[in-house]
């Protein structure tokens, strides 16, 4: 057996809702430091320390024991008291933490000594109230006030901020045991015979001024017992499970199961199990219009009621003005929604930010995929209007300059340079490795576009409008067209990573040209090139497909997007290879994805990481920073059992069409609770030599069809063809 290198972050992160802490590994939050706890984009807790007689406790071990729970170990250094000395490791601290709302904490001490013991346990608390977007950049700037009141008759700490009309609150609250407070510190009084225990409760409630979270009334105690794993156990049930016999693909696909529970969010006044999925934590706990469409996609198999809540809030959101500081412009789908105090004041575009030229189409790429996956028509007719104006701003002004192309450029003082999935300021290059100048005209965003009025004449057939499906699919074949003819370059056998500012081709290698296979604008005979470009040694690092081509200068598998592993890249890329019938270097990438996420901690694929070209010795390394758990990252384990399988549901119709192709090293797998409408399917794949069975355990089999690749592409080389 190879060797297993497990990595993750050296911190414990829970989370629900919009509730976030992140800690050290002794549970501690440092100061200063990018951790704490998290309330709305609101950092309320930004030191957290605990004493006994002044001196800190030595970490055993600890960790999540759910998305929202966590539990730490730790034992005493040799204490000084007035009664004698206690000798270190003979105290035992554990600390445990449910989040729910607001926070509840667990403190237990117990005496392994031989001796009576009495001490102080002192907790030293402070809190900045400083936005996210601060910390993250370590630029924190305090606005209003913030005043502490502590009632020794209620036994409640209460710190407030308040600046002008904003306001965050933190409340403590003791409760078991009684508690004093000075100089900054909560104490309690121990005194413990061998071998006894003492138990006490602090229940953290948070407030934005109007609505107020209180902490989860319940003690951990038992995690299996708790209102957490009861709604975990509730969301298994209900999603796609899988069965194999390999236990390393098994485990990935479990987790990222527990990793979209993490991040659902609750949309307020809908049914309990609709939700908008949040994009990662700590960071991205708030709607995202890209990462929750993808991931939206990503789930249609698993959980479409995903896609319902994504278009519920997004729609909800749809630009209905123009303003150049939000980059808004009517019919643009938001980029991402933010609830601190940069952004009530206006002082962040982020109320919503619009800096996204890719989550419009994508609104309709996935309105059409939920109606084809759960064959609601009431869908359509629910957000006709937001996929009209979606329409509407693609041509107006996802067109810049009128030449049939999406391009973008940001008209904000606070906008993002770069505005497709790739949106660090450094990740769209020349082969130089110098930047693009724009406004550019990404490779991928004509792919979406072209893919979202396919779809969107299907969805006008749907609704009997003949003429609006006739005159989009005439225009997605114009761009099919001109796009072939622009991009693609004979020299290097490969499609152009953008066009800039000047309308000439950026040939840099990127992995951006893989969605263009995904949305199917790319004509067949010209995939194997892609494929094989993609798949060389330069982009394909053994551990997935890169971000960015090695022999670009300004290639570093250390930066975010220049050359860098993102496990939901290689997933659309996964796609696009199945579409054209590259089922064998679909296993590849898939193996890739597998054998890296068994090197993180939990079988959890964070949302990127680092490596260095693949052999005997080397691992996957996380990214700093990394958002864990994250959508995408998560959901694209579902995005390649959808390849490898390659399902296509047509729920209107009451069919699902696949064509499974296992790879060696998955020999066996069966999936439960498919979902195709109202229909469940329960379905056995298998190898025989080099073919793939299945056999149908329940359903209707009539429902299942088995398709391939062959013949799909007829249409698109006839419009590849000059006139």
């Amino acid at each position: 057996m190879p060797f297993k290198v497990q990595v993750g972050p050296p911190q414990i992160s829970i989370h629900h809702g919009q509730t976030v802490l992140v800690t050290e590994q002794d549970s501690q939050i440092e100061w200063p430091s990018e951790r704490g706890l998290y309330f709305l984009d609101t950092r309320v807790l930004s030191s957290w320390a605990i004493f006994a007689n002044g001196e800190p406790w030595d970490l055993l071990n600890g960790g999540a024991i759910t998305y929202a729970a966590a539990r730490v170990y730790l034992t005493n250094r040799a204490i000084a008291t007035e009664d004698g000395p206690i000798p270190q490791r003979t105290l035992g601290l554990t600390i445990s933490r449910s989040i729910s709302g607001g926070m509840h904490e667990d403190l237990d001490v117990t005496n392994n000594g031989r001796k009576h013991v009495r001490f102080q346990l002192e907790i030293a608390l402070r809190c900045d109230f400083a936005d996210i977007f601060e910390v993250k950049t370590d630029n924190i700037v305090r606005r209003g006030r913030i005043t502490t009141d502590w009632s020794p008759r209620r036994q409640t700490l209460r710190t407030l901020y308040r600046n002008r009309d904003f306001s965050r609150a933190i409340t403590v609250t003791p409760t078991q045991q009684k508690a004093v407070y000075s100089n900054g510190r909560l104490s309690f009084e121990i005194a413990l015979d061998p071998g006894a225990a003492w138990h006490c409760c602090l229940l953290y409630a948070l407030s934005d001024g109007e609505r107020h979270f209180a902490a989860p009334h319940d003690c951990i105690g038992d995690v299996h017992k708790s209102h957490h794993a009861e709604t975990l156990a509730d969301w298994l049930r209900t999603v796609l499970k899988i069965r194999t016999s390999n236990e390393e693909f098994y485990r990935l696909y479990r987790q990222a199961l527990e990793d979209m529970a993490a991040l659902r969010l609750p949309i307020a006044g809908t049914d309990h199990m609709v939700f908008l999925p949040a994009a990662g934590v700590p960071w991205f706990v708030a709607p995202f219009g890209r990462d929750s469409l993808i991931v939206s996609l990503q789930n249609l198999q698993i959980y479409p009621e995903f896609a319902r809540g994504t278009l519920d809030i997004l729609g909800s959101l749809q630009a209905q003005l123009d303003d150049p500081y939000r980059d808004a412009e009517p019919g643009k789908i938001p980029h991402e929604m933010r609830y601190g105090e940069l952004a009530h004041f206006k002082l962040i575009p982020h109320t919503p930010y619009y800096g996204t030229a890719d989550a419009t189409p994508l609104f309709l790429i996935v309105l059409h995929a939920a109606w084809r996956a759960t064959g609601d028509r009431t869908l359509l007719e629910q957000h006709l209007q937001t996929a009209e104006g979606c329409l509407v701003w693609i041509d107006k002004y996802g067109d810049r300059d009128g030449d049939g192309f999406q391009e973008y450029q940001t008209r904000s003082s606070a906008g993002y340079e770069n505005m497709g999935w790739k949106d660090s300021g450094d990740s769209v290059v020349y082969p130089d490795g110098s930047l693009v100048k724009g406004p550019k005209a990404l490779c991928e965003l004509q792919g979406y576009v072209y893919d979202a009025w396919q779809r969107m004449a299907e969805v006008f057939d749907a609704l009997d409008k003949p003429d609006r499906a006739c005159a989009l699919r005439e225009k997605a074949g114009v761009l099919f067209k001109r796009f072939n003819e622009a991009f693609w370059d004979d020299d290097l056998g490969f499609y152009a990573y953008a066009l800039d500012g000047e309308k000439q081709k950026v040939l840099t290698v990127a992995s951006n040209v893989g969605h263009c296979l995904w949305s199917g604008i790319v004509p067949p005979e010209r995939a194997r090139k892609v494929v094989e470009r993609l798949m060389a040694p330069d982009m394909w690092s053994g551990w997935g497909i890169r971000t960015l081509s090695a022999l670009n200068p300004a290639y570093n598998p250390y930066n975010y997007q220049t050359g860098s592993v993102w496990p939901h890249d290689n997933a659309i890329i996964a796609l696009g290879f199945k579409r054209y019938g590259f089922g064998a270097e679909v296993g590849r990438i898939a193996r890739d994805i597998s054998d890296a996420g068994s090197h993180f901690l939990l079988n959890q694929l964070p949302e990127l990481y680092t490596t260095l070209e693949r052999d005997a010795t080397t691992f996957p390394v996380q990214y700093v920073g990394a958002n864990v758990p994250q959508g995408w990252a998560a959901g694209s384990v579902f995005s390649l059992l959808q390849a490898i399988l390659g399902i296509q549901p047509d729920a209107p119709r009451g069919k699902l069409y696949i064509d499974p192709l296992l790879p060696a090293w998955l020999p066996d797998l069966t999936v439960l609770d498919l979902r195709l409408g109202s229909q469940r399917f329960d379905i056995r794949f298998w190898r025989e030599s080099e073919e793939t069975k299945f056999e149908m355990l329940r359903g209707d089999p009539k429902a299942v069809e088995r398709i391939t690749a062959d013949g799909c592409f007829d249409r698109m080389r006839a419009w590849a063809e000059p006139a």
